[in-house]
């Protein structure tokens, strides 16, 4: 902060977070601690690479004016980020109600007799501000948490759920397979039961043809036949 007689400039030290080709601005904030209307006028040793708006202006008593420098996009970084560029701000006395319009250079002239404040500013690049670290992927809301297994051996999060749901679609599907062995089983025993009755009736029927002498039923030719075919489903 400078303070002299008339304004009080903060900061002193114009500092611009430095970024190649873009624009970049900083503020200044002029306050008028007297009772008189201050006039000012900011001058650099670089014009055509800085804009300042306004870079005159009247400053009414014991109130503020802010005061913005814009520094033209840059295509190359200067050496060490150091900049020897300056500002000089001038502020003098004006007549009570006086505008901008007002202003004239023998205003800011010491040789007319007139009070001038001269404050000198320098110019320093930083450091832009760091992004914000992008957003890992599943740390979203509601979405599954990840993991992995750290230096120490720790197992994270997504292997420690990942291995009880594994182990539950797992058990499933043995539950699964063992009921589907079951079903078949049964259907399987079921058919050697009908198998065996089938041959029963047949022997049967074979003996009352024999003790008849005749031939060989309809019958039963067409039960062996069902036989033959449940037999060559079953024992595949």
């Amino acid at each position: 902060m400078s303070t002299g007689e008339l304004l009080t400039i903060e900061p002193q030290e114009l500092q611009f977070p430095f970024e190649l080709k873009k624009q970049i601005s900083c503020s200044m904030q002029l306050k008028n601690k007297t009772d008189s209307h201050v006039a000012f006028k900011v001058k650099t040793t670089n014009p055509k690479k800085y804009c300042v708006r306004p870079n005159t202006g009247i400053v009414l008593p014991h109130s503020t004016c802010d005061v913005v420098v814009t520094m033209q996009a840059q295509k190359e970084a200067p050496p060490d980020m150091q900049c020897k560029d300056k500002f000089l701000l001038q502020s003098a006395v004006a007549s009570p109600g006086a505008a901008p319009k007002d202003i004239t250079p023998e205003l800011f002239n010491k040789e007319s007799g007139n009070q001038v404040e001269e404050c000198k500013l320098k110019v320093n690049y930083v450091a832009p501000p760091r992004p914000p670290s992008p957003v890992r992927e599943g740390s979203e809301e509601g979405s599954s948490p990840r993991a992995s297994i750290s230096d120490n051996g720790t197992v994270n999060s997504i292997e420690s759920n990942a291995a009880p749901r594994a182990f539950a679609e797992s058990h499933e599907k043995s539950s699964e397979a063992r009921a589907l062995i079951t079903k078949l089983t049964e259907e399987k025993n079921s058919a050697i039961q009908q198998t065996n009755k089938l041959h029963q009736e047949l022997e049967l029927l074979r003996r009352q043809g024999n003790k008849s002498g005749g031939g060989i039923p309809l019958i039963y030719v067409v039960l062996i036949g069902l036989l033959g075919l449940l037999l060559g489903y079953f024992l595949k």
